[in-house]
């Protein structure tokens, strides 16, 4: 059976890349009990909806005191006033990914500039991923390996 690849940009969890996706989308559409944040977009060509998702680490685990739904705001707000974190960047993101919505069909370049242009930053990596692949080894590992690691092995980056 072929292997459905998607295109996908990667960028790496850093202090900066927090507080851009802050200024520039905002609060996420949604946040799940697993860590991951999400935004759904229309920064597509000719506004091809995009999804970015920031992966939680590894046995994410949310800061004690905080729903699920403040993580985010909460730790950009901080990293942004330099005041202290709920937790350490490296105990709840690895990295951010974008890809298209919806199974729209777009070539990887293309999301790369359009990802860009939205964000204001150029991703780390972009190319064809397997989604199934990751997310099969993420859930047979219940959660304890790096989706954004899997995603930037395929990558070969």
């Amino acid at each position: 059976m072929p292997v459905a690849r998607v295109p996908t940009c990667l960028w790496r969890a850093t202090p900066e890349l927090i507080i851009a996706l802050d200024d520039t989308f905002g609060e996420p559409v949604d946040a799940y009990v697993n860590g991951s944040q999400v935004w759904l977009r229309e920064d597509g060509p000719d506004n091809a909806v995009l999804e970015w998702r920031l992966h939680p680490v590894p046995g994410y685990v949310r800061p004690a005191g905080l729903e699920t739904d403040e993580v985010f705001s909460v730790t950009a707000l901080a990293f942004a006033q330099d005041e202290q974190l709920p937790a350490p960047l490296t105990a709840l993101w690895d990295g951010l990914e974008c890809f298209p919505a919806y199974g729209a069909d777009m070539e990887p370049a293309t999301l790369a500039a359009a990802s860009t242009a939205a964000l204001g930053r150029a991703p780390d990596a972009f190319g064809l991923v397997d989604h199934e692949t990751v997310a099969d080894a993420w859930e047979k590992a219940r959660g304890g390996i790096s989706i954004v690691g899997a995603l930037f092995g395929q990558l070969n980056t």
